[in-house]
């Protein structure tokens, strides 16, 4: 695709922030960086980006990237002394929010961007730092749909595009939806193959049956190097887990939608929560599983492909 014609900012750059507005750069796009640590901002130089000294530098931007760790650091940014909205004399053409925050936080970012005039839309990932890098990070959006036609090339250079699914805040659900089902099928992954291991297979042996299968999936995939060799190194972690079963729970409370298989697995990661397991990565669901069946799990010394290098997704 072409190189766009829009003037780019970016805050935060983090570990997904650093490899999204690095892509960005990559496909040649005009991208300015801030971050509050600024020698992160600076790592990005040699992709491509270019450093703003503070948030204000953003303001004449076409379109601002916010790709930030929480709520309060998501308001800081826009609506604070020094935010993006700070000035009402310089504002951007319209801001896109990659952040994880829950729907009342994007709800009021998008009043306070609607009252100087800016657009806002929501756009949460799924994926990680690896997944960006190796070009295979999806985004879901809502917002004014006007806008989104306008940013959809700049998302197709994230990874594999994005989905629009209307207006408002709908894709901060939909992405609550996705993490739901995150814990589900890793709950289902766990008790499937503790059942597998006890009954004499090794787990990479059984992981490359169904990943091979129409059971497997690239998430499936993706989880394995961590089921077989007992690694959880954190991408995710039962906390953040929790917080988002909690969300879809009442999200299908207000909507009158029962959701008792999702029930049986937050059951499972609030145990993982319950002995303390809180750093780790949400796979340590697989040695509950195992605890609980009087398994103890040795790692597998075998090579695993995680499907990313070789094309897969997350």
């Amino acid at each position: 695709m072409s190189v766009s014609e829009m003037s780019i900012g970016w805050i935060g750059a983090g570990r997904m922030g650093a490899a999204m507005a690095g892509r960005l750069a990559a496909a040649g796009e005009d991208v300015t960086v801030w971050n509050r640590t600024r020698a992160k901002a600076e790592a990005l130089i040699d992709s491509g980006c270019r450093v703003a000294d503070a948030i204000a530098d953003l303001r004449d931007r076409d379109v601002v990237f916010t790709m930030v760790s929480a709520p309060a650091d998501l308001e800081q940014v826009l609506t604070g002394d020094s935010g993006l909205l700070a000035d009402p004399d310089r504002l951007p053409g319209a801001v896109v929010d990659c952040s994880t925050v829950d729907a009342e936080t994007s709800a009021a970012m998008r009043e306070a961007c609607a009252e100087h005039g800016v657009d806002f839309l929501s756009a949460p990932v799924s994926g990680n730092g690896k997944v960006v890098r190796a070009g295979l990070l999806t985004l879901v959006v809502s917002g004014p749909e006007e806008t989104w036609l306008k940013v959809a090339p700049l998302l197709d250079h994230l990874g594999q595009g994005a989905t629009y699914v209307g207006e408002g805040d709908v894709a901060r659900l939909a992405k609550i939806c996705h993490n739901v089902m995150l814990g589900v099928v890793t709950q289902c992954l766990a008790e499937i193959t503790v059942l597998a291991e006890k009954g004499g297979m090794s787990r990479a042996a059984f992981l490359d049956f169904l990943n091979k299968s129409v059971m497997g999936s690239t998430f499936t995939r993706y989880k394995s190097p961590a089921f077989v060799h007992l690694d959880y190194s954190p991408t995710f972690t039962p906390l953040l887990l929790r917080k988002d079963f909690d969300l879809g729970f009442a999200a299908a409370h207000d909507l009158d939608v029962p959701m008792p298989v999702a029930a049986a697995a937050a059951a499972a990661v609030q145990a993982t929560v319950s002995t303390g397991r809180i750093d780790e990565d949400f796979a340590v669901l697989l040695d509950l599983q195992a605890r609980g069946s009087g398994l103890e799990l040795k790692p597998e010394d075998v090579e695993v492909d995680d499907g990313l290098s070789g094309g897969g997704t997350p």
